[in-house]
């Protein structure tokens, strides 16, 4: 498939033309089209997705979807759904859509039918879920289970603990979920402090089983079963009982059988995946094991048809109505011809609370690239960085910066109709005065407040300016009935084909990450020299030589 620089395309010079002559006023645009919203509305599943409010018009948007079909995005896309190896630097295919697909699907890639291989591996989670939720997997001792540690990092960690928080209502009475991901030993230590080791089951979390953080760890976590168990008298203090623990509240995702069994783990109670799904895809896979024994396996079905429900938009529908499309097309538009370098997302959901987090290794870790997919150089900026907290929390901390700041930073709102915990306030609507929120920061940001409305309220001319809006800063609104398994799904599945969108404008493979190796491939040289090999101090800059020494000198 040849790549096409975007840059060189005509969709682009016009793209340049458009927004030399452009000037924002939304309040004009509203004027002169009183359709415009019904227009720029769209229905992607559940998903009601408002995009009035960005910094287009027709001609702008008639040029994006031009720029679409001169890039070849129809023909990336069914490339990536087909199994085609579009990760080029690691020759492999992208399947996180096969995650999802019905058992009834059928799709070969190498000889091998992946969507039967899903299905499998599915069952395999959902009996395994079944069988903690029932009490029928015991602990040592011959408790039930109440605790399920989930010891990953990465995509190990971020897509099951946000899925986790965005479920919470869903989560089965009597069991709760916990996650460890940093290799700070007070992760583990604060995770289980007051945790009974007879009703804990760890889930580690590690495609190779390598991981150095996960690896560590799960031994940090294994050593403080082995202690507590002895400490309770749940078990002897013996190889043979240590042994026996491990087998009954450890359990892998992995595909390295061999390195499970050696760490004491039953290879029977080990889930596999693939090197055709990333880590930041790979939440609705077996790494979503935690979240699976926490919602239940129905809940977890229908998780899945909510990434497929997306899917099946992002692939059936024109892009002129193809929600992801459009709103990847849109962060082109606004990294390249605005040069935007952030992008907020802001859900007015609690239960989302961490969304942002997880976005930014979806997005960054894909699309922070420097060369495109055949090793040159990239021709325009690329990547966004992503970030928010949920409202109203961010309406007291950075929401000045997005009114009346000199960056333009275009942002996501997201929003339920039906919360999961209806209650009133001295008679008021407490979600309803939630929403109103919601829906007033995106008015204040498309229509600002002139110095004639600020005048008119009597405030002091010297004061005027600093209480005029601008307007104009750009928003896409979400809404959904619900935050349901189906609708996270489809939240997810939504930004996965954005981020995509942008990798494909942009010619980069944006299912590498080769820039997060040599940190970790540093770390390994330096542990040594903190530890006091003087040949592996030497061997260190001066600076990382004098920040060793210092810490060494400083350490108990």
């Amino acid at each position: 498939m040849t790549l096409i620089d975007a840059t060189t395309t005509k969709a682009w010079a016009e793209l340049s033309s458009l927004h030399t002559a452009y000037t924002p006023d939304l309040r004009a645009a509203f004027a002169a089209n009183p359709a415009r919203a019904s227009e720029l509305t769209f229905d992607c599943a559940d998903l009601h997705v408002d995009l009035s409010k960005n910094l287009i018009d027709s001609d702008i948007v008639a040029a994006l979807v031009w720029l679409a079909e001169e890039v070849d995005l129809g023909g990336r896309r069914d490339a990536m759904f087909r199994g085609d190896k579009i990760n080029v630097t690691e020759g492999r295919s992208v399947l996180h859509t096969a995650l999802r697909r019905p058992r009834t699907d059928s799709l070969i890639v190498d000889g091998q039918d992946v969507i039967a291989d899903v299905h499998e591996t599915l069952d395999k989670v959902y009996a395994f879920a079944d069988k903690v939720r029932s009490g029928e997997w015991k602990g040592v001792s011959g408790k039930e289970i109440r605790t399920v540690v989930n010891i990953g990092i990465g995509g190990s960690d971020l897509g099951p603990v946000m899925v986790y928080e965005a479920l919470k209502p869903y989560v089965q009475a009597g069991l709760q979920c916990r996650f460890v991901s940093n290799i700070d030993p007070t992760d583990v230590a604060e995770t289980t402090a007051d945790l009974d080791p007879e009703t804990t089951l760890f889930i580690v979390a590690s495609k190779t089983f390598t991981t150095l953080e996960t690896l560590t760890n799960a031994r940090m976590a294994r050593d403080w079963l082995w202690r507590t168990l002895v400490e309770q008298g749940a078990i002897e203090d013996t190889d043979e009982a240590r042994t026996g623990a491990v087998a009954k509240h450890f359990v892998a995702v992995s595909t390295a059988l061999d390195k499970v069994e050696a760490f004491g783990i039953d290879p029977a109670n080990a889930f596999g995946f693939w090197d055709w799904v990333g880590g930041r895809y790979s939440v609705d896979s077996a790494i979503g094991t935690s979240v699976c024994v926490a919602i239940g396996p129905d809940n977890f079905r229908d998780f899945l048809g909510g990434f497929h429900a997306v899917d099946r938009h992002f692939a059936d529908t024109p892009w002129e109505r193809n929600v992801p499309a459009l709103m990847g097309l849109l962060n082109v538009w606004y990294v390249n011809f605005f040069k935007s370098c952030s992008h907020a997302v802001l859900p007015y959901a609690q239960y989302l609370h961490r969304f942002a987090a997880y976005l930014q290794q979806l997005t960054m870790e894909s699309n922070g690239k420097g060369v495109r997919m055949d090793g040159s150089p990239v021709t325009t900026e690329t990547g966004e960085i992503f970030w928010g907290e949920p409202g109203t929390n961010g309406q007291h901390a950075f929401y000045q910066l997005i009114h009346q700041g000199t960056r333009l930073i275009p942002a996501d709102f997201i929003a339920v109709a039906n919360p999961a915990h209806p209650i009133e306030d001295v008679g008021q609507d407490v979600h309803e005065l939630f929403l109103a929120n919601f829906f007033a920061q995106t008015k204040a940001l498309a229509f600002g407040k002139t110095a004639d409305q600020v005048r008119a309220e009597g405030v002091a001319e010297d004061l005027v300016p600093a209480k005029v809006f601008t307007g104009n800063r750009p928003t896409t609104s979400i809404m959904a009935p619900a935050l349901t398994p189906s609708v996270v799904g489809q939240l997810i599945a939504l930004y996965e084909h954005i981020t995509f969108v942008q990798g494909v404008v942009w010619g980069i493979d944006s299912f590498d990450q080769w820039g997060v190796e040599l940190g970790k491939q540093l770390a390994l040289q330096i542990a040594p020299a903190i530890g006091g090999d003087q040949g592996a101090l030497d061997a260190q800059d001066p600076s990382t030589r004098e920040l060793i020494d210092w810490y060494r000198a400083h350490r108990h």
